[in-house]
């Protein structure tokens, strides 16, 4: 089932979501949603609080063929490399706005999978910055939170702009 998004200002986006104590049939369910939207946008990730699903819930599928979703409860960064990336990013939850974002180009991620295991995993370029992106969502931050005060604000109003 395709998920409506929460849309910016909600709280949901600045909120913390809860951690996954076990991966059920619920939590499936919940996944092969998320992987629907995400390819419905088209995009390269998707977590949970973006459609209101307040537990540390992602997916990211940055694969050309698609079908490759990684699903991910609790995912966190145990390791972020020294080279940075630069790419641009945005979000349905604030349309018609994106920001360059730089990160770590690769990073390697615990989390829980689809068979409740906790797994690591390496991801790097594009895969690198979509988990980080979902991790921020996780932790209640948006991807424009890495811009200055200022940029910030112009691209908040510009997507009023856009909005209206």
């Amino acid at each position: 089932m395709n998920r409506a998004f929460v849309m910016w200002p909600d709280k949901r986006l600045r909120s913390v979501a809860e951690d996954v104590t076990s991966v059920t049939d619920e939590t499936r369910a919940i996944w092969a949603d998320m992987v629907e939207t995400m390819d419905a946008m088209p995009g390269v990730g998707l977590a949970g609080v973006q459609i209101g699903v307040m537990q540390r819930l992602a997916v990211v599928d940055a694969s050309d063929a698609r079908g490759q979703a990684v699903l991910m409860a609790n995912p966190e960064v145990l390791h972020a490399s020294g080279q940075m990336r630069e790419h641009d990013e945005a979000s349905p939850n604030l349309p018609g706005v994106s920001a360059v974002i730089e990160r770590p180009r690769a990073v390697t991620v615990r989390f829980m999978n689809e068979a409740g295991e906790t797994q690591e995993r390496d991801f790097v370029g594009i895969w690198a910055t979509s988990v980080q992106h979902q991790i921020d969502h996780l932790k209640g931050k948006m991807y424009f939170d890495h811009l200055s005060r200022t940029k910030r604000a112009m691209l908040i109003k510009k997507a009023g702009k856009v909005a209206r």
